[in-house]
Parts: structure tokens; sequence; C-alpha cells
């Protein structure tokens, strides 16, 4: 059956699951003609390099061509043209429409008017929920498991859509979150309450060093969002309040990995690139993998017909 993937938060823990073992059969073989004859759209009201590209690069690598734009500049919208009209006349030539947007709620909406399945690719601060997707494959692939892990999200936690959508995603497994932000950025209460009705235990930290981040699995970093600020003296104080540096990592687990959704501005130093726990550049490679199952499952493909299919694209 076909659907949108608008929200993480609709996801039942067997469809976490089984896309992410969707995705790891992606990951064996990457090129296939799963979606030969079929065109997907990818309309970006908003600037994006990395998942733009992995969506493309996602329905290149399964046979199926790619129609849309990157600027909406160019575009009827510029004349007038209601994003309703422009889903319409969109979903007369695609199959699927891959849609980001700085409007929170727009991909909702999208989803409803839409004749064909919407896939969002991040709506303002609300949500990205095929980033939690390959931030969950990234998570199993590195510990084994989803269960009972030590999350410590660092950075911007008010206006991280990524974060947001991680803790949404994680209601399931029995996490242990440690939130780390100076109070200009801390997680909103939201997100608190919905932990406390969900069951989700969390500690909120000021400080951060290498005996705050010694118990973590998953560390996962995130960018100071200039583009989210109204006031710039603000961003200019905190935009460089946690640098994670090398030297930090030495009472480390062994089995923790760094994420960050990426573009990183100077959050993460150069030198903890070589690191062992760092992961973030295979995180994105995990993407393609990730938004290869979203794809063929908001085209009613199953994980099956995944398994059964092997013909491999030349």
């Amino acid at each position: 059956m076909k659907q949108s993937l608008v929200t993480i938060a609709n996801l039942t823990k067997e469809k976490i699951e089984y896309l992410v073992e969707m995705a790891s059969e992606f990951e064996k073989y990457p090129n296939r003609k799963t979606l030969e004859g079929r065109v997907v759209a990818t309309l970006f009201f908003e600037p994006s390099t990395r998942t733009r590209l992995s969506f493309e690069t996602a329905a290149n690598r399964l046979g199926a061509r790619v129609i849309g734009f990157t600027d909406p500049k160019v575009t009827s919208s510029t004349k007038g043209e209601t994003l309703k009209d422009t889903i319409m006349m969109v979903s007369n030539y695609a199959d699927v429409i891959v849609m980001r947007h700085y409007l929170e709620g727009a991909a909702l909406y999208a989803s409803e008017v839409s004749p064909v399945p919407i896939i969002n690719a991040g709506d303002g601060a609300n949500q990205h929920p095929t980033q939690t997707m390959l931030d969950l494959y990234s998570i199993y692939k590195t510990q084994g498991t989803l269960e009972n892990l030590n999350i410590y999200l660092v950075g911007d936690l008010k206006y991280g859509r990524t974060v947001h959508s991680l803790l949404m995603a994680m209601r399931h497994f029995n996490p242990t979150f440690h939130f780390i932000a100076p109070k200009e950025l801390a997680m909103p209460d939201e997100y608190k309450l919905y932990c406390k009705e969900h069951g989700i235990r969390y500690e909120e930290h000021e400080e951060f060093n290498e005996e705050v981040i010694s118990q973590a699995d998953i560390l996962y970093m995130t960018r100071v969002q200039r583009e989210r600020f109204t006031d710039l003296m603000e961003y200019e104080r905190v935009k460089d309040v946690y640098v994670l540096k090398a030297q930090m990592l030495e009472q480390a687990r062994p089995n923790m990995r760094i994420l960050h959704p990426l573009p990183r501005v100077n959050e993460i130093a150069y030198d903890v690139d070589d690191d062992p726990h760092a992961y973030y550049f295979e995180q994105a490679k995990n993407g393609l993998y990730a938004r290869e199952a979203i794809i063929c499952d908001c085209l009613g493909i199953t994980l099956d017909e995944v398994r059964a299919d092997q013909t491999i694209l030349k």
C-alpha cells in the first residue's frame, strides 16, 4: 500500500525495525532496477545539499528518473502559486514527492492534498523523519541494537529538528537521554513532556567535558543553526559553546560513536575525524540505504520483494 512519511511519531516499533532491515538489504545491493519506470520528484523550498543529493542518488541507483527543483525562485510559487497547486501539478508527473519546506506543517498539509505519497525531507524546525531513519540505522549498525542505549544530544536542542525526531523514534527502545545545551538552546518543554508521557529517562547538563560524556553509547552533535535565529547577537553568544575535541574522547566507551546530521561548522574539531569513535561520514553514507528503503516503502514495495529482486542495475 502506498503511504506518505510525514512524521516519525506515527511509526510503530515494528515499522522502524522493518525499515532498518530493508535499509540493510539495500546496503548489500544498492544498485537495482526496483524503481525502473518510476519518477521521483524532489521539491526543495529550502536549501539542502546532503538530503537532496542523498534522495536523488537513492532514486537513480534504483533506476528511477528524478525531476524537481532546488530553488523555489525558479518555480511558479514566485508568481503566487499556492503549495496545494504546486503539489497537485507535480503529482501529475511523479509517483512520489520528496519535499523540504521552511514552514512547519507543510509536509502534513501536502500529504493531505496530494494523490501520490509525500516524503518529508524537513519542515522548518519541526521534523526530519528520513534523517532519523538513517540515524536509527547508523545506531543499529554500530551498537548491534536499538535497545537500552545512553544517547547524548549536544548543542542546538531548541531548533534542531533531527534531535526532536530522534527523541520520538527512540521511545520504543528504552533509551536514556542526556540533553547537553546552553539555556538559550535547551530542549523545549514540549519534548521533555513527551519524554515524561512515554516513560523516557533524561538528564540535562550545561557542562560539556570528557567526564560528562564518558558513559555515552551515542554522542549526537548538532550545529547551532544561524538560519533559525531572529536575534544574531544571541547566535554569536552560543555558537561556539560546545566544541568536541579529540582529547575529550580519552574516557569514552569503546563502542561509543559520534553522530552528526551535518553540515558541521566548528562544533567538531578536525582532529576528531581520525578518531575511531567518529562515525558521521559513514552515517551520511547510510542515508543512501535508508532513503532507498523509504522511497520503496512509500511506493508499496515490500521487504520480501526487495529480498527477491536481485536484478542489479548496470
